[in-house]
């Protein structure tokens, strides 16, 4: 079972893809950016296209989305949510189930606390993967958090 994780974000979104075993495997990982200074409604065209282009080419059996958690700037947190719909749209319309998690679920999920570091997290995809050094950039490793937090429930 091939598990898509995704950290999303206003202007890079973090992917992982980890293939489920006795011992879980990192497949692919990294990030999609969308051009800078382009408009909000081109920028959204720009990851659907990804989107789709990364669903086709990595062919998940199920998506597994980080949430989105209460920010202090609104304009920062209305384009992550218009980013999530638009990742969420292209992984409902290639028929992948999809499963979301809190950022405090994943954290959990990884470390046994819900309120870990950033660094914390990283280590134990690093470790959990088998990896020599953790994934870079950061939002791919968190990606790839997201998709051992979905190994590690009852839905896989």
């Amino acid at each position: 079972m091939k598990i898509l994780g995704i950290d999303p974000g206003s202007g890079i979104i973090g992917f992982g893809v980890v293939q489920k075993g006795i011992k879980p495997k990192m497949l692919d990982a990294g990030v999609i950016k969308t051009t800078i200074g382009d408009s909000d409604s081109d920028r959204l065209v720009e990851l659907y296209e990804s989107m789709k282009e990364l669903i086709e080419e990595l062919k998940p059996d199920v998506a597994a989305v980080e949430k989105l958690f209460f920010v202090q700037n609104v304009t920062t947190g209305m384009k992550v949510s218009q980013a999530r719909g638009v990742i969420l749209l292209a992984i409902a319309e290639a028929e992948i189930p999809i499963y979301e998690y809190s950022p405090n679920e994943i954290k959990m999920a990884m470390t046994g606390y819900g309120h870990s570091k950033k660094a914390q997290i990283q280590e134990m995809v690093k470790v959990q993967l088998g990896l020599k050094k953790k994934p870079s950039p950061d939002d791919a490793a968190d990606a790839l958090a997201v998709a051992l937090t979905h190994m590690a429930t009852l839905h896989v």
